[in-house]
C-alpha cells in the first residue's frame, strides 16, 4: 500500500518581507554609520542640533545595523530554511505577520526614541521599557511560530541549521529578560533594578552573548543551509557540527566579563570570561572550517559565483573575529586594546565581514527564487558590489586597528623622566583624525556596495511575473505519536567494541545525537539547562556573595538635582565617548587620579563605566573645573581647545529642567534601596534650591545670568559630583576673578 502524501505550499510573501525590510534597514543604518564617522572628522556635523549629535545617533546606528538590519537578515533566513527542513509551511501565517509588523514598528520606536534621548543608556540595549516588552512579545511569537513548526514538521531529523536557530531563540529570550529588569520612572525612563559593578556585570554577560547569539549562532544556521546549497556540496563533517554546536553554546555564555578587565568588578570573574574566551577559540575555528571545507571540490565555481564569493569571505572574517575576541581578552593585550578604536575595527570586521558578506551572500542566492525570475538581474553587478564593499571594508578596518594601536600606545607611554608623555588627552585624538578619514571613506565605499546591491535587488524584483506560483510541495507526514522508531545497528555498530556493556561506535558515530535531533524537546532542554548552568555559575556569585562590593562610608546618594543632571547626562549619549572608570593601571592613575572602586558605584542605576574615550575618562572630574568652564565647554568645546572634536551642547543653556519629575525619580531611586532618607519628601525643592546655587556661582564666576531653571545646571551639578566622594575635596577659588583666571588658564 502506498504511504499518504500531504500537499501543502511554503510561505515565501513572508521571506520576501524580510528580505525588503533587510535592503531597506541596512540602508540606513549604514547610512548613519557614515555620519557618524564623518562628524569624528568634522564635528561641525553634527549641526548642533540634539537629535543629530553623535551622542544620540550612535546607539540608534548600533540598533539600526543589529536588530533592523542583522535582524531582519535572520528572519529571512530562519522562515526559508526552517519550512524546507522541516518540509512544513510556518505554524501560523497570523503569527508570521504579527512578528514581521511588531518587528518593524519596534525598530521605528527606536528610530523615535533614541534621538529624542530617551535611552538605559546600555550597549545593544538602550530601548526603554515600553519598547523593552514590546521586543519580548515579538520574540515570544516568533518563538511560538518556530516551534510550532517543528511540532507539525514532516522531517523526523532537525537538520544542523535548527540547531542553532533553537540556541538562538531560547538565549536571546533568557538574555533579555534578565538584562532588561528595570522599575520604570516614567513612560520612557526607567532604572536598571542592578546598579554599579552588578548592573557592569550583567550588561556585559548580555552585550558580549547578544553577539553571540544574535550575530553568531543564528548566522551559523545560516551558514550551514545557505552555503551547501549555493556550492552544492554537503556540509563537510557532520560530527564537526555536532562539536561545534554544543562546545559553542556552553563556553560562549562565560565569556561576557573579559570586557571588564582592571575594572572595579571581581578579579575572579573577569579571569574566569578571560579563560572561557581562550577556549571559545577552538569551537568557533571548527565552524569557521566545516563552512570552508564544505566548497571542497567547488573553489572553480567559487571565482565565478558572486554567492560563493560572499559567503567565503564572510565565513573568513568569522574566523578572523572569532581568533580575534580571545586575543583581546588576554588582560595584558586589553590593558593596550580597551577604550580604544581597536575594539571598534574587532566589531566591524564581524558586523561588515561576517554578518554583512554573510547577508549579502544570502540576500543574492534568495532574490531569484523568491520572485521567480530565471537569474539575478546582474551577476557582474553583484561581483562589483563584493569588491567595492571589500575595499571599503579593508579601509575601515585597517584604519581603526592603526588609530587603536595608536591611542593605546599613547596613553600608556612615560618619557624618560618617568612622566607622562602625552598628559594631554587631544593629542591622541589629533594624532587619529587622518585615520577617521580613511574609516569615512572605507566606509563610504561599503554603503555604495549596499547601494549597488540594493539597485541589483530591486531590478530583480521588477522581473518578476505578475503572480507568483504557488509551488505545491508533497511530503509524508510522520506518525501520529510523532516519536523515532529505533533505528536498526549500523555494520559498525555491529562490530563495535564493548566498554561497560556499551558500544564505542553508538558515541562515536554520534547515534546518541542522532537521537537528540528527533526530540526537539529534549533537545531544547538541554541547550537552555547548557545555557543557564554556565550563566548561573558567574551570575550568582556576583549577586550573593556580599564580599564582591565591598561599601565605602563616605560614598553617598546623588543629590535629586544630580540624579537630574545625570539622566540628562544618559539623554544625550555621554557614554558614547566617555569612561567612568580609572583602571589600576600606572599610566591612568598618573592622569585621571586614584583607581575606581567597586562601592563608589552602589548607588549608579545604571553604570556608566563606558566602552569607548573619544573624550577623556571623568571619573575625577568633580572639582577640576569650576561652574563656568563647564558652562562654556557646553556651549561650544572649541571655544575651551580649539582642537577638540567634541559636539556643541548650546541647547543645554536654553532647555529647561522638568522638575516636575524630579520626586517621581527620587522615588524610583528609593524603591531601588537608594537611602535618600528626607529627600524622598522633598526632592523638587531639594533641586530647586541647588540650582540656584550653582547659577548664582556662575554669575558670581562672570557668567551668563537666569541658568537657575536649565539643563546646564543640573549637568554641572552631577559633573561636580564624580568622583569626590573617595577623596579630600578640591577647594575652589573664593573670589569669581580667581575662578575667571582659572578658567582662562585652562583654556
Amino acid at each position: 500500500m502506498e504511504s499518504r502524501l500531504d500537499r501543502f505550499t511554503y510561505d515565501d510573501a513572508i521571506v520576501r518581507k524580510f528580505v525588503t525590510a533587510t535592503i531597506v534597514w541596512g540602508v540606513v543604518a549604514m547610512l548613519a554609520g557614515l555620519l557618524l564617522a564623518t562628524q569624528l572628522a568634522v564635528p561641525q556635523m553634527n549641526l548642533g542640533l540634539p537629535f543629530t549629535s553623535f551622542g544620540r545617533l550612535r546607539p540608534l546606528h548600533t540598533n539600526a545595523a543589529i536588530f533592523a538590519f542583522a535582524g531582519n537578515a535572520i528572519f529571512s533566513a530562519v522562515y526559508y530554511s526552517s519550512q524546507r527542513l522541516l518540509k512544513a509551511r510556518m505554524f501560523s501565517d497570523r503569527l508570521s505577520a504579527f512578528h514581521f509588523w511588531g518587528w518593524q514598528a519596534i525598530i521605528v520606536a527606536a528610530a523615535v526614541t533614541l534621538p529624542l534621548g530617551f535611552t538605559q543608556a546600555k550597549e545593544y540595549a538602550e530601548l526603554e521599557w515600553p519598547i523593552d516588552i514590546a521586543i519580548a512579545v515579538v520574540w515570544i511569537a516568533f518563538a511560538v511560530n518556530f516551534f510550532g513548526t517543528i511540532a507539525k514538521r514532516r522531517e523526523r531529523h532537525l537538520y544542523v541549521a535548527l540547531w542553532f536557530y533553537i540556541a538562538s531563540i531560547v538565549t536571546v529570550a533568557v538574555l533579555h529578560v534578565f538584562n532588561s529588569m528595570a522599575l520604570p520612572a516614567g513612560w520612557l525612563k526607567s532604572y536598571s533594578v542592578y546598579a554599579g559593578v552588578q548592573d557592569a556585570f550583567m550588561q556585559w554577560w548580555y552585550g558580549h552573548n547578544a553577539v553571540a547569539f544574535f550575530l553568531t549562532t543564528p548566522f551559523l544556521g545560516l551558514m550551514y543551509y545557505f552555503l551547501p546549497k549555493a556550492a552544492e556540496r554537503p556540509v563537510y563533517s557532520y560530527k564537526l557540527s555536532i562539536l561545534h554546536f554544543w562546545s559553542l553554546v556552553f563556553i560562549y555564555i562565560w565569556a561576557g566579563p573579559h570586557h571588564l578587565h582592571y575594572t572595579a568588578l571581581p578579579e575572579w570573574a573577569s579571569t574566569l570570561g578571560m579563560i572561557f574566551s581562550v577556549m571559545l577559540w577552538m569551537p568557533s575555528w571548527g565552524g569557521m572550517i566545516n563552512g570552508l571545507l564544505t566548497l571542497r571540490g567547488a573553489w572553480g565555481k567559487v571565482a565565478t559565483d558572486p554567492v560563493l564569493k560572499f559567503f567565503v569571505v564572510g565565513i573568513t572574517f568569522y574566523g578572523m573575529s572569532t581568533f580575534e575576541g580571545p586575543l583581546l581578552s588576554i588582560k595584558s593585550v586589553n590593558a593596550l586594546a580597551h577604550y580604544t578604536d581597536w575594539i571598534i575595527a574587532h566589531v566591524h570586521s564581524g558586523a561588515l565581514g561576517w554578518n554583512g558578506f554573510m547577508t549579502f551572500g544570502m540576500l543574492y542566492w534568495l532574490t531569484p527564487r523568491l520572485f521567480q525570475t530565471s537569474k539575478l538581474w546582474s551577476q557582474r553587478l553583484a561581483a562589483a558590489h563584493f569588491w567595492v564593499g571589500t575595499v571599503g571594508m579593508l579601509l575601515y578596518i585597517v584604519a581603526m586597528y592603526t588609530s587603536g594601536v595608536t591611542q593605546g600606545l599613547m596613553w600608556l607611554a612615560f618619557d624618560k623622566t618617568g612622566r607622562l608623555s602625552y598628559p594631554d588627552f587631544v593629542e591622541t585624538v589629533v594624532r587619529i583624525i587622518p585615520m577617521y578619514w580613511v574609516r569615512a571613506v572605507g566606509g563610504a565605499l561599503y554603503l555604495t556596495g549596499v547601494l549597488m546591491g540594493s539597485f541589483n535587488i530591486f531590478m530583480t524584483w521588477r522581473s518578476r511575473p505578475k503572480t507568483y506560483e504557488e509551488i505545491i510541495v508533497e511530503a509524508a507526514p510522520l506518525g501520529p505519536d510523532n516519536l523515532p522508531k529505533r533505528a536498526e545497528p549500523t555494520a559498525l555498530e555491529k562490530a563495535g567494541v564493548h566498554v561497560f556493556g556499551r558500544k564505542i561506535d553508538y558515541f562515536t558515530e554520534a547515534n546518541w545525537h542522532r537521537l537528540w535531533e528527533r526530540k526537539p524537546f529534549k533537545f531544547t532542554v538541554w541547550v537552555t539547562i547548557a545555557v543557564l548552568v554556565a550563566s548561573g555559575f558567574e551570575v550568582l556569585p556576583t549577586f550573593l556573595i556580599r564580599s564582591n562590593v565591598p561599601s565605602i562610608a563616605s560614598v553617598k546618594p546623588y543629590t535629586p538635582l544630580e540624579l537630574m543632571g545625570r539622566d540628562i547626562y544618559i539623554a544625550e549619549g555621554c557614554y558614547n565617548c566617555h569612561s567612568q572608570m580609572v583602571r589600576p593601571l600606572r599610566a591612568e592613575t598618573e592622569r585621571y587620579g586614584e583607581y575606581s572602586k567597586a562601592g563608589e558605584f552602589v548607588y549608579d542605576h545604571p553604570f556608566q563605566w563606558g566602552s569607548r574615550r573619544i573624550g577623556p575618562d571623568l571619573a575625577r572630574l568633580g572639582g577640576k573645573y569650576p561652574h563656568l568652564w563647564h558652562v562654556r565647554h557646553m556651549e561650544n568645546p572649541r571655544d575651551i581647545n580649539p582642537q577638540s572634536i567634541m559636539p556643541t551642547y548650546a541647547w543645554l543653556l536654553s532647555d529647561d529642567i522638568d522638575f516636575s519629575v524630579v520626586q517621581q525619580r527620587v522615588d524610583a531611586m528609593a524603591m531601588l534601596g537608594v537611602p535618600y532618607g528626607d529627600a524622598v519628601l522633598t526632592a523638587e525643592k531639594t533641586a530647586r534650591e541647588q540650582a540656584s546655587l550653582i547659577a548664582r556661582e556662575i554669575e558670581e564666576q562672570r557668567g551668563p545670568a537666569g541658568l537657575g531653571g536649565k539643563q546646564i545646571v543640573a549637568l554641572i551639578a552631577y559633573m561636580q559630583r564624580l568622583g569626590v566622594d573617595i577623596r579630600t575635596p578640591v577647594a575652589e577659588p573664593s573670589s569669581p576673578t580667581a575662578n575667571a583666571n582659572k578658567q582662562g588658564a585652562s583654556k
